[in-house]
């Protein structure tokens, strides 16, 4: 969200919790809320659906206003840019019940901590990829972001759309955006 802030910001570096990550927050209080919100959101949708393919979008538009009629509103959203993160949340068992053969050879909590651990260094190093790739395309692709505006907005109008594999509506959305506001610059 940083790279697409605006206006004048006071960004803020920020330590994961869960791994060996900084971040940069834009550093608005409202904003920061908003996006936590949708992560609380999307951890809800993990627990009631686990093992499923989760997609988080992130879609940047501009306002513009229309001359109202009968059957369209005054007011337009066109986006221009949309985020995709695809993401696969896999439950793991957690823990053996001491029962199995392999508990009289080897320490299962020695054992299951050494899997724990080599998953959150995979974990670590693909979530690492996936913000630099972020980072790369949104500072290389800029040509198509609009004018700013106004510079009271600390960010260009965003929306945050959640969805898992199974959810047709969601798909079916993105294509109705897509139809009506042209060709928007992608990541995936």
């Amino acid at each position: 969200m940083f790279h697409r802030a605006l206006g004048l910001l006071r960004p803020k570096d920020v330590d994961s919790e869960l791994f060996d990550i900084i971040y940069t927050q834009c550093g608005d209080a409202e904003v920061e809320k908003k996006i936590e919100e949708k992560i609380t959101q999307f951890i809800d949708r993990v627990e009631k659906h686990p093992n499923r393919k989760n997609q988080i979008c992130l879609s940047f538009y501009e306002v513009k206003n229309k001359q109202a009629s009968w059957f369209t509103n005054k007011v337009e959203r066109f986006y221009w840019e949309y985020w995709y993160i695809n993401l696969n949340v896999a439950h793991h068992p957690k823990g053996h019940s001491g029962k199995s053969n392999l508990s009289k050879v080897v320490d299962p909590g020695e054992s299951a901590s050494e899997e724990r651990n080599a998953r959150r260094t995979v974990l670590e190093s693909s979530l690492r990829e996936v913000m630099f790739q972020i980072i790369k395309f949104v500072n290389e692709k800029k040509d198509h972001i609009p004018a700013i505006p106004n510079l009271e907005c600390v960010t260009f109008p965003y929306e945050i759309s959640i969805s898992s594999s199974s959810d047709s509506a969601f798909g079916m959305d993105v294509i109705r955006r897509m139809l009506q506001t042209g060709h928007p610059t992608m990541l995936s």
